[in-house]
């Protein structure tokens, strides 16, 4: 004997029910089964506004009573063969007039009982069931109609009746203990011992099939549905969830008590007690493996079986220090609750027994308010209870799985990756079975958190992370590109997926949830973006709250750059190319890596020096690793290393200077390189990082452009000044020369004095053999005291600081945790 349940979007349309009439009639060639189903797709939900607006005195409930009768009798008179039709629809039509009569009086004493209500929705199972039964006899099936009210009977608790299991299963077994028909029984409703129509609660149809597999001892129950089986998480919440192959009952029970909608929660009760599997099909796939649930799940590997939630919860808090050590109080909160009929769905409690929070469904939480603060006046008023206090707009989030029991780390997975995406837990619970973390997090945050968990447990292999990339001029199409270039490599191999929810110029900006391809850019963004505002831009992404976000700076604002903190606050990590914050202010450094941590995210700014080059992941980790910087000295400007390791005091410095600008070596203004800016903030940088505080003002920074050259009014004025002054620089050349030196522009700190200049080095010295555009930077340090540690290599280029900031974020995906310490 196989159980069958049908639900409503089995039997949602013409199409489908046939694929249920072919599903019911293999089965029964296999052997003996009793069907078990809902009302068409919807018709409960109709059934529900029906009664209320008639209790209204809206009659527009005849427009709904007269299109579900349409639509009943459109099926009848597609499945039914026309000879039975006439008695089906006469039937079917004396079932539809006593609905009608009970909805008028309704309209006419606008009075809607609990027990008037119960009868008008078990009119959409009575309706289907009998529909389907004489469709199966219609194609050769010897098929009966079974008013499930006979068989299940209960108390009067109308709306989620309880059952009385030894009665029913009597009846069950009389019934059909012995039949040879196939029993298509109304799922969903039941009867009081007097005959009054009772529901077991909205998805009662699979209890009703379990409660006949347990009477029946039956092989296995089988809940069709339009799904694969019971998924990770909500398919309607987290994109990429997966089919769970196997739960245990505790597991299924768990999961479907916080929000797993394929089966009803009471379902698993009956057929735990007598060992039945119950499977979850899927109607339009019935070649799909689904789940199984049975009592033990053997050798599952899997620590965590699936993400559930409670969307809408209050959270209710009583504190106050007069609580501690004094016994009884938590049986007088919940003695309370329970004489008010409210029902805790969540319990935690301090362990220093100052505060107790639960969490209830929100149309109770006013319920439990007043009756908690009735309860405890005395308490309140003498500041035993310091307070009583509601949060709403809060949700419930559990990780379940038999594998978590007595598996380390799990909790610690768990929280990690909440802690990393910025999302604030507001209580948590656990059960001494240990399978089964609950969380409550505010229901803003209530997908990012299913999400993130999702993605920890079931897709750790898939490292994602959102970009919100802005800046597309040269440095930020080169990084555009070399996503597009890298980006299926990088999924395929790496299982990093790369997507672009967010990008920005100075003039638009556009955001997308789904992601976005990485070219086209800029013209879409001026035909398809909105007016560009950093804070809207921040907000926006802000609010689509996805997991893993980083923001990714390829400019040189100091506007953008001043909005960091902005950024960081909002649980962003960061990668920028933009050396404006961290060679700005000391206290604006500072403030930068204390944010960075606060938050919990990561900050990375490799190509503030070297473009590529690991330069500042060397020196961060020769920190953290306890050695200290005794001198720093580079080379640290790929356009003034070309322009002295080509300059040779023949051909004219001024000409060389122009060759480096038309190979795209320099700014568009060459003046932005030789006046030694850009090198001294690298300095900066580098002196910060090891730990030395020092301002922008600390350092000597000689200006290679000459006096009347600075303020020409054009680039061919900056020439032509500049070359005014080709013989001093000539000279100084030959006079490095004949000594068997050459010319170097470089950044220097050594106790205490930061410097940056053009000097002239020996043969011996570590950056005499630069050549072309390379940086060098030599770290000197108390180990490294007799050879520096040298790190060398391009230092200039859009396409190598493209690299960079790749290397950046890859660097990010590939942490457990995000920190502005380097892993």
């Amino acid at each position: 004997m196989r159980i069958l349940k049908f639900g409503g979007t089995s039997v949602g349309s013409e199409d489908a029910i046939r694929k249920v009439l072919k599903l019911i009639a293999r089965k029964r060639e296999e052997g003996r089964i009793q069907v078990v189903v809902s009302a068409f797709g919807g018709v409960t939900n109709t059934l529900q506004q029906m009664v209320e607006d008639a209790s209204a005195g809206n009659q527009s409930y005849r427009e709904q009573l007269k299109a579900i009768e349409d639509r009943h009798i459109d099926i009848v008179r597609k499945l039914i063969g026309v000879k039975q039709q006439s008695t089906v629809l006469t039937e079917l039509k004396v079932l539809l007039n006593e609905l009608d009569d009970v909805l008028h009086g309704v309209s006419l004493t606008h009075e809607l009982t609990d027990r008037t209500r119960d009868f008008v929705l078990g009119f959409g199972e009575r309706l289907s069931a009998y529909i389907l039964s004489k469709a199966l006899a219609s194609s050769g099936i010897e098929a009966e109609y079974i008013d499930a009210r006979e068989l299940i009977k209960t108390n009067d608790d109308f709306g989620n009746a309880r059952v009385l299991v030894p009665t029913t299963y009597e009846n069950i077994r009389e019934r059909l203990q012995e039949s040879e028909f196939v029993g298509i029984v109304t799922g969903y409703i039941s009867s009081t011992v007097n005959g009054e129509t009772t529901t077991l609660g909205r998805g009662g149809s699979d209890y009703t099939a379990s409660l006949i597999g347990a009477a029946l001892n039956a092989e296995a129950i089988e809940i069709w549905t339009d799904v694969e089986g019971i998924m990770t998480a909500d398919p309607r919440k987290v994109g990429r969830h997966l089919p769970i192959g196997r739960l245990s009952y505790e597991e299924a029970m768990e999961l479907s008590h916080f929000g797993a909608e394929v089966i009803y929660p009471p379902t698993i009760h009956p057929a735990m007690e007598q060992a039945i599997p119950i499977f979850i099909k899927n109607t339009f796939k019935p070649e799909a493996k689904g789940t199984v649930i049975t009592r033990e799940v053997q050798d599952d590997k899997s620590s965590v079986k699936g993400i559930s939630s409670i969307d809408h919860i209050t959270l209710i808090t009583l504190k106050g220090s007069g609580m501690v050590g004094v016994s009884g109080f938590a049986a007088r909160i919940f003695s309370a609750l329970a004489d008010a009929g409210v029902n805790i769905i969540m319990i935690t409690q301090a362990s220093s027994e100052h505060t107790v929070c639960f969490a209830v469904l929100p149309g109770q939480a006013a319920l439990a308010m007043q009756a908690l603060e009735r309860h405890f006046k005395r308490e309140l008023e003498e500041g035993i209870i310091d307070e009583i206090k509601e949060e709403p707009d809060c949700s419930i989030v559990a990780a379940v799985g038999e594998g978590m029991k007595r598996t380390p780390g799990i909790s610690g997975r768990f929280f990690r990756s909440l802690g990393r995406n910025g999302i604030n837990v507001r209580a948590i619970a656990q059960g001494s079975s240990e399978r089964n973390i609950s969380i409550v997090v505010q229901e803003d945050d209530l997908a990012k958190t299913l999400n993130t968990i999702h993605d920890a447990f079931f897709l750790s292999e898939i490292k994602s992370v959102n970009l919100f990339l802005i800046g597309i001029g040269l440095i930020g199409s080169k990084l555009l590109d070399l996503f597009d270039k890298q980006a299926s490599l990088l999924f395929e191999k790496h299982n990093i997926e790369l997507k672009l929810c967010g990008i920005a110029n100075s003039r638009y900006y556009k955001i997308r949830e789904e992601g976005m391809p990485f070219t086209g850019w800029p013209d879409r963004l001026e035909e398809e973006g909105e007016p560009m505002s950093l804070q809207q831009f921040l907000e926006e992404a802000d609010r689509l709250n996805l997991p893993n976000s980083l923001f990714i700076d390829c400019t040189a604002s100091e506007e953008v750059s001043d909005f960091y903190p902005e950024v960081m606050k909002a649980n962003f990590s960061l990668v920028t190319a933009n050396k404006k914050a961290n060679s700005g202010t000391l206290k604006r450094y500072q403030e930068l890596q204390e944010l960075a941590l606060e938050h919990n995210v990561m900050y990375l700014y490799e190509t503030n020096v070297g473009a590529g080059l690991p330069v500042v992941k060397t020196l961060k980790e020769q920190v953290l690793a306890g050695d200290e910087i005794t001198k720093i000295e580079g080379v640290l400007s790929g356009t003034l290393s070309y322009i002295f390791n080509t300059y040779d005091g023949k051909t004219p410095f001024s000409q060389v200077v122009r060759n480096a600008l038309e190979k795209g070596y320099t700014e568009p203004d060459p003046r932005e390189d030789l006046n030694g800016r850009d090198v001294a903030r690298k300095l900066l940088i580098l002196a910060r990082e090891a730990g030395i505080e020092v301002e922008m003002g600390d350092l000597e920074v000689q200006n290679l452009v000459p006096g009347p050259a600075r303020e020409a009014d054009s680039i061919e004025d900056f020439f032509e000044k500049l070359a005014e002054f080709d013989d001093d620089f000539r000279q100084q050349y030959e006079q490095a020369a004949s000594k068997g030196h050459r010319l170097c522009y470089i950044a220097r700190y050594e106790q205490g004095d930061a410097t940056v200049a053009l000097e002239e080095i020996g043969s011996d010295h570590p950056f005499s053999g630069l050549s072309g555009s390379d940086n060098i930077i030599a770290f000197h340090t108390k180990h490294y005291r007799d050879t520096p540690l040298v790190v060398k290599g391009p230092g200039a280029g859009a396409e190598v600081t493209a690299g960079g900031i790749l290397a950046d974020i890859l660097r990010i995906s590939n942490v457990p945790s995000f920190s502005n310490k380097i892993v």
